[in-house]
């Protein structure tokens, strides 16, 4: 969105961000609870409440230093718990759990498209159509990010949690054990450009898609 300034940039994307980031969590612990753990529930975190969910240095502090400086965005929420222990079947049910998170970014990600498209039908003459389009073409890239991103196979994104739920036994434990490095390993590939390399393609494929299906291009 280049002709944006950015407070209109901050405008349109203060919306779908904090929806990604939200509905993103919510779905974890509402899978969750589906398969016996309450713990999401209790303390609190069924909540659409943004305030609830917001990492001060992972959601504020890091995605706009990225923003300003014109690098990738990259940026996380607190993590709903999950008391594994709870679930009916632990090792099945948490990769279900965390599947449900980058399952939700994919709804929401149509959803927003849904919302360019109705934009790009009112169009230019309408007060709503021009805020509309980018805010939608903003809520397809966010949410294509934090999909792809924690569908990376590495503990402790849901690709890596999904990945130990599916690999047997000793692979699943060898896998798991990377857990407590995973986040520097992803601020490491994140410095060397590796990230962006191995995640931009599937994100712009994923972008081409979806705005192909409801007719932006």
């Amino acid at each position: 969105m280049p002709n944006l300034s950015l407070p209109q940039f901050f405008a349109v994307a203060i919306l779908p961000l904090l929806f990604a980031i939200t509905v993103h969590e919510v779905a974890h612990g509402w899978v969750a609870k589906l398969y016996g753990d309450p713990t999401a529930q209790r303390l609190g975190r069924l909540t659409l409440n943004p305030l609830k969910h917001i990492d001060p240095v992972g959601t504020i502090l890091v995605p706009g230093l990225l923003l300003m400086l014109g690098g990738f965005i990259f940026g996380w929420a607190k993590p709903v718990p999950v008391t594994w222990e709870n679930l009916r079947h632990p090792k099945r049910d948490m990769a279900i759990v965390a599947a449900a998170g980058p399952a939700a970014n994919l709804l929401m990600a149509i959803l927003w498209a849904i919302v360019a498209k109705v934009g790009y039908v009112l169009g230019p003459d309408s007060w709503a159509g021009i805020p509309m389009q980018y805010m939608g073409v903003f809520g397809i890239q966010i949410n294509a990010v934090l999909m792809i991103l924690n569908l990376i196979p590495l503990p402790p994104l849901d690709g890596g949690r999904v990945a130990v739920g599916l690999l047997p036994g000793p692979w699943a434990w060898q896998l798991s054990r990377i857990e407590p490095f995973g986040f520097f390993i992803l601020l490491g590939l994140l410095a060397t450009g590796v990230l962006s390399i191995l995640i931009s393609p599937p994100i712009h494929g994923f972008e081409r898609l979806l705005t192909f299906l409801v007719g932006l291009q």
